[in-house]
């Protein structure tokens, strides 16, 4: 497809700034093709969701609930999600380094459905602004099929919003977002028929324009025998059933083949029948690109069985006859490749069918993004906006397209709150795109303050001193002293060093921003704050791991804080190192960042070695903590946090049967825990341990043991701070009305 002014600025948009963008444009104006070759070539680190099983494989991508891991329910503002606790760390790492979110088929996304992307976006990035800093491309086009919304939802969702279109969400309302319209289109080549549709699209049907379209109103047409002619339909049941009743009336034997499904790979998801049933002379459809070089057929192409086979089907497409063998589909996830600390898809599952279906008629909804040389339209059943434009769009041109009902102007159904919203947004457009040279100039200067914005190393260690000086204030006083320093000294030598350094960056121009005088000034400002930071926690590292810990619940909260520090100031060393060797710039800046973030939160971290300096330079490095101008640049040596358990002598032999069994089954005879620690002669703390591990094990829901009331406002509670809160911290919030052991439990079953 060749390039054209509106594809570049859409590229210019999404590669070189902040901005968001919402692509838009008629059907069959490259919205796909684009999104592919973004995904091909952006520097960024990219992830692509949808909002079906169906239109997320066709992407390329996941669907946004299985991605962000979101409930089938409506997300209502205000109320938080509840399985949210329960991302692995691989998806926090993607995550966390994620530039460009990409929302495909937008136009069937709901508004409150984007605010729970927002709300996870914002907890997992531990970043209150709005989609957690992300950047977001959101594809489609609002004319065509629009969101789903039953009666229940509707009447749930209705006090929050006033349309159930993404435009309505409360977060993309709180950023700047430039809207970008495709209007050249490759479908279509006739310049009357591109018009009619035109109208269809606005709902600015003429009565020139219903004479044109009814024109191609066949009664009881019947196609000819190998024409490829396709039935759009409004319904499921419309579609099979015409299509069976087509199938039985080939008198020739039926064959099914069975799909092979492997790992996981969703029913709903499936791309192509599991069960296919074809008889010789059937018509069917191609319902995907041929993957070979020859690329002999194509998603939606047209043609008759003429021999099946155990391994082969031969398909005549006109004059042509293609030999089809089975194709393999992905379910993939989104993974960080620990050896290259890039931005991968994790196969979970696949699907192996003959890429074909029955093909005599198929759903409207089912066709959108497919294009038919000759289609039969049987759209007087519509019933959503936008299902009459998709199924005559489909169609390459008019003479290829006969309409089975009437369209009258009733059929062509428009929502007006679409038409307002897509007329400002044209008006807006125009604005943003004058402005692009500003907004490119903006995102340079965003991403080099960002460089030195250290705030969140100074919140995780600000978080680990207070820890330590609960917990460890008297039996290690000098970790303590250690942490009580550091803080100080991160302060006063990072912290207020950058407040003065960022102001200077924010005010220069863009002229002198770009000079080299200043791009070296920022290689010698990452060399300060790289080998400051390194002074200042390579001893602590080293100290902290002389740390022993006998509580358990203790111990792991403790190793938590200090993991969260150790990734968060290794990943911030690792990105101010790379600058410092190669200096800035935009791709440079973005690929190190992914690097540094991906090789700073790896299960099992490989040290970095530090590169030998002169005694000069490390003299100036100790010495030059007043300016950023100053020092070489030396690797962290890093040293991975763990905690040395205190080892107890061992006590006697216990009986067979686990302690914990026997606590289980005097809670299930009614005892309290407080009853139980009475009548085994334990602590009352221990024996929540033993409900804990009988919960963890499946054999008690958190239900048993504690009231909804207390689940709720414990689990709220945690959901209010920034990090990993204390146990202590988490009962003063709930002014001491729980108990240690009801937040312990609560805990584990968030994390579990």
């Amino acid at each position: 497809m060749e390039q054209n002014e509106e594809l570049q600025r859409a590229w210019e948009f999404a590669e070189h700034t902040h901005t968001s963008i919402f692509l838009t444009g008629k059907a069959g104006t490259g919205k796909t093709t684009f999104l592919r070759n973004l995904q091909q070539h952006s520097s960024k680190s990219i992830v692509v969701v949808a909002p079906t099983g169906a239109a997320a494989i066709n992407a390329g991508g996941v669907t946004i609930h299985s991605f962000f891991q979101l409930p089938l329910s409506p997300y209502i503002p205000g109320i938080e999600i509840r399985d949210k606790f329960s991302f692995s760390r691989d998806k926090l790492r993607i995550i966390r380094m994620l530039d460009l979110l990409v929302i495909d088929e937008i136009s069937m996304v709901r508004s409150d459905l984007l605010d729970a992307i927002d709300n996870a976006l914002r907890k997992y990035r531990r970043d209150s602004r709005p989609f957690g800093g992300v950047q977001l491309m959101m594809i489609g086009d609002l004319q065509q099929l629009s969101p789903i919304m039953t009666p229940q939802d509707e009447e749930l969702l209705a006090p929050h919003y006033p349309t159930p279109y993404f435009f309505s969400s409360r977060a993309l309302q709180q950023i700047d977002y430039v809207t970008i319209e495709l209007t050249k289109v490759y479908r279509q080549q006739n310049l009357t028929f591109i018009n009619l549709l035109n109208h269809i699209r606005t709902g600015n049907l003429g009565r020139e324009d219903i004479g044109i379209l009814n024109s191609r109103y066949i009664p009881e047409f019947i196609a000819p025998q190998g024409s490829g002619y396709i039935r759009l339909t409004t319904h499921n049941s419309f579609a099979d059933r015409y299509n069976n009743d087509c199938l039985s009336r080939i008198a020739s034997p039926s064959v099914t083949y069975h799909a092979e499904v492997k790992g996981t790979f969703p029913e709903t998801s499936f791309p192509a029948a599991s069960e296919l049933t074809l008889k010789a002379g059937a018509q069917v459809m191609f319902v995907r690109n041929d993957p070979s070089p020859a690329r002999l057929y194509y998603n939606g192409k047209i043609g008759h069985i003429v021999n099946l086979q155990k391994d082969k089907i031969t398909v005549a497409c006109g004059d042509e006859a293609i030999e089809v063998s089975t194709a393999e589909w992905q379910n993939t996830r989104y993974r960080v490749d620990d050896a290259t600390g890039e931005l991968t898809e994790d196969i979970q599952g696949t699907f192996t069918q003959f890429p074909i279906r029955l093909a005599w008629s198929i759903t409207i909804h089912k066709s959108q993004g497919l294009t038919f040389e000759h289609a039969i339209i049987d759209a007087g059943s519509s019933f959503a906006p936008g299902q009459v434009y998709v199924a005559l769009s489909r169609c390459k041109s008019l003479e290829g397209m006969v309409l089975a009902t009437p369209i009258t102007p009733e059929a062509i159904m428009t929502d007006t709150r679409v038409s307002e919203y897509v007329s400002r947004q044209q008006d807006e457009a125009a604005r943003s795109i004058e402005r692009l040279p500003m907004i490119k100039e903006a995102y340079f200067r965003m991403l080099v303050t960002e460089l030195f914005s250290l705030g969140a190393i100074w919140q995780c260690e600000e978080r680990l001193a207070r820890f330590v000086g609960e917990h460890c204030r008297r039996t290690y006083p000098q970790i303590v002293t250690i942490h009580r320093e550091l803080v100080t000294d991160l302060r006063t030598q990072v912290l207020e060093v950058a407040d003065k350094w960022l102001p200077v960056l924010r005010r220069m121009s863009d002229a002198d921003l770009h000079s080299d005088a200043t791009l070296d000034r920022v290689k010698r400002s990452t060399t300060y704050f790289h080998d400051t930071l390194l002074k200042l926690f390579e001893p602590m590292f080293e100290r902290i791991t002389d740390v022993s810990i006998s509580n358990k619940t203790t111990a792991s909260r403790f190793k938590e804080l200090v993991t969260d520090l150790f990734q968060t100031t290794k990943a911030r060393l690792l990105l101010l190192d790379a600058i410092a060797r190669e200096g800035f710039t935009i791709p440079g800046y973005l690929n190190n960042k992914q690097r540094a973030i991906a090789e700073a939160t790896r299960d099992k971290s490989k040290k970095i070695t530090r590169r030998k300096s002169t005694a000069k330079s490390a003299k100036t490095s100790a010495a030059s903590t007043s300016h950023p101008d100053v020092s070489q640049p030396a690797e962290p040596v890093e040293k991975m946090p763990k905690v040395v358990k205190v080892k107890k002598e061992k006590p006697p032999k216990e009986p067979k049967e686990a302690s914990w069994i026997e606590s289980f089954r005097m809670f299930g005879n009614g005892l309290t825990p407080t009853a139980i620690a009475e009548r085994r002669g334990l602590a009352e703390s221990t024996i929540w341990t033993h409900l804990t591990k009988a919960m963890q094990e499946g054999k008690l829901d958190i239900h048993d043991l504690l009231d909804d009331s207390t689940i709720d406002s414990i689990t709220k509670a945690v959901e209010n701070f920034d990090g990993v809160p204390t146990l202590t911290e988490i009962r003063e919030r709930l002014r001491n009305k729980v108990s240690f052991n009801e937040i312990r439990i609560v805990l584990v079953h968030l994390n579990p």
